[in-house]
């Protein structure tokens, strides 16, 4: 990647309702020559899709909760039916796997505590686990950033 396709990532993540023609302009190239940019970066796997960023609290999604799994289990098949049975939770909207003390990290949005509690007992219904901690916020400081592209 050089710096135009930087600009252009950096751009879009800003602003990704842009045209083409008004991101073309804004990094100083021709609308086709931002148009072969985009595809060699798309066929690259560098941009793997556009979405939509939602206003979660004007849609009364004001609940985010950060849950913590730990779990007894680590075979392949237990993995694999946790993972489906997560991914088909819709308030789950990230996880991971991650190191440390615990096994799982999911960020979980939700109208309400009720809500909420509601997806514990669908999350801990099907799938044995050894613990649950879960951390609610209280206010998103910095919330959908885009990817820092320059190294700092």
């Amino acid at each position: 990647m050089d710096e135009i396709d930087i600009q252009l990532l950096e751009t879009m993540q800003r602003q990704p309702d842009l045209s083409q023609r008004d991101l073309a302009d804004r990094v100083g190239l021709s609308q086709n020559a931002c148009w072969r940019r985009l595809k060699k970066l798309e066929d690259g796997g560098i941009i793997k899709g556009r979405s939509l960023k939602l206003n979660r609290e004007a849609l009364g999604l004001s609940l985010v909760v950060f849950t913590m799994i730990r779990t007894r289990s680590h075979s392949a098949q237990w993995l694999e039916t946790f993972r489906r049975h997560v991914s088909n939770i819709p308030e789950v909207t990230d996880f991971f796997r991650i190191g440390g003390d615990q096994d799982y990290l999911l960020k979980i949005v939700a109208r309400d505590m009720a809500s909420y509690d509601h997806v514990y007992q669908r999350l801990i219904d099907k799938v044995e686990l050894d613990s649950v901690t879960s951390y609610f916020t209280m206010e998103a400081i910095i919330e959908n950033r885009g990817l820092p592209l320059r190294a700092g």
